[in-house]
């Protein structure tokens, strides 16, 4: 039996520049790092390349100004003094902080309402223990003040050590926090809607409708069209955004779909091999220590070849080893499983959760590259679609290397 699963490699690559062509900086790196390590692509081998050089090479960046301008042209009215609800962001210096900047250079007076105890991805904002103890009394819309003196003072984030009702109320003068787990008390403070949450946002937006606000916008509505010194995602708009400078931010790519296609026929074309190929974000997956969510950005695959769309058909194989454990012993057992792996029927996943392929591997690159400095945006995985019935996997970089020496 082959020894080796799933392997996956994070590949090194010059960094990446807007302007740069990254179909050629991808393909260049990856039959750099095959040559050098003695590996052989095969049909169902996986390349992942993450949003953030995909984005950076097509320049798909936006001001601060940017976003208060378009802010203020999708939220026109008629006095021209717009108050504006912002519900339920996200807490973070690197993902709102700087939306929440360049909405306040567009709005007169902005509202953020926070939830609690935690934001949509986890981020506490009051210890657990007491929002338990003190269920009853946080009721309502609050203001930052009250609730900070319900809960007994500040709350300073256990992880970031950052104080963020501070933080959002000294973005600008014309800022105010406030608190509440209903998103229609903003509607007490303006009729005006941005949904700042990523996930729940049409879910928001729908609740907020039936309640009557005056006009109600996503995330996914601002800077989603074309401008002349300006990027944009016609998709998502400023979901997925990133921080890039003090006054810019790095938006979600487009157009991931024609990349990976001018991709994938460069490396068929270099390597002799058409493989799979996806765009990758955040994953999908929580941390068992802090709790928090990692997935920031609206999807995990921003676009992925064909085979990548569709979920694992699987069987369970502990608990296949514990029904046949009687009947069965030693290589009969093991080859008996073999059998049951290769006749499954179509769509069976016994035990296994129904994830699609996309999120699963994407999450498993996002896990291999990081986001701090491994200097690997690009994830080569291979045997991801073999299973343990499978023989011939690409097996071991010594053996393909010995193999490849002896042609």
């Amino acid at each position: 039996m082959r020894k080796f699963g799933t392997v996956a490699y994070g590949i090194r690559t010059p960094i990446i520049h807007k302007g740069d062509d990254l179909v050629d900086i991808t393909a260049r790196s990856l039959s750099d790092a095959v040559n050098e390590h003695g590996l052989q692509l095969k049909p169902g081998d996986i390349l992942g390349i993450t949003e953030a050089v995909v984005a950076k090479s097509m320049g798909n960046y936006a001001s601060l100004n940017d976003i208060g301008a378009d802010v203020r042209r999708k939220f026109s009215i008629p006095n021209d003094n717009l108050e504006l609800g912002v519900v339920f962001p996200i807490l973070s210096r690197n993902r709102f902080l700087s939306l929440l900047k360049g909405i306040t250079r567009g709005a007169d007076k902005v509202y953020v309402l926070l939830s609690f105890p935690f934001d949509e991805v986890g981020n506490p904002v009051m210890d657990k223990e007491t929002a338990f103890n003190l269920k009853d009394e946080l009721s309502g819309l609050m203001s930052a003040e009250e609730f900070t003196q319900k809960i007994g003072g500040r709350f300073i984030h256990p992880f970031t050590d950052v104080d963020y009702i501070d933080l959002y109320q000294s973005v600008a003068d014309n800022v105010e926090v406030y608190f509440s787990n209903d998103c229609r008390d903003i509607l007490k403070l303006t009729k005006n809607v941005l949904c700042a949450d990523i996930h729940t946002r049409d879910f928001t937006k729908r609740i907020l409708e039936k309640a009557g606000a005056n006009k109600i916008l996503t995330l996914a509505d601002i800077l989603d069209e074309p401008g002349n010194n300006h990027g944009y995602n016609e998709k998502y708009g400023l979901l997925g955004s990133n921080l890039a400078t003090d006054e810019t931010v790095k938006l979600f790519p487009r157009d991931c779909e024609g990349f990976l296609e001018k991709l994938r026929t460069r490396v068929a074309k270099d390597l002799g091999v058409e493989i799979e190929m996806l765009v990758y974000g955040d994953g999908a997956f929580k941390d068992p220590v802090c709790g928090i969510w990692e997935l920031a950005d609206p999807v995990v695959a921003v676009a992925c070849t064909p085979r990548l769309t569709g979920t694992p058909q699987e069987i369970k194989i502990k608990h296949a080893a514990d029904i046949l454990a009687d009947e069965f012993k030693g290589k009969d057992k093991d080859n008996a499983i073999k059998e049951m792996v290769r006749f499954k029927s179509k769509g069976y996943a016994a035990g296994t959760t129904p994830r699609k392929y996309a999120d699963l591997v994407g999450s498993l690159c996002d896990l291999m590259s990081g986001s701090g400095d491994k200097g690997t945006p690009i994830i080569l995985i291979q045997g991801y679609f073999d299973n343990y019935a499978d023989e011939d996997g690409f097996g071991s970089i010594k053996k393909q290397a010995h193999a490849k020496h002896a042609l």
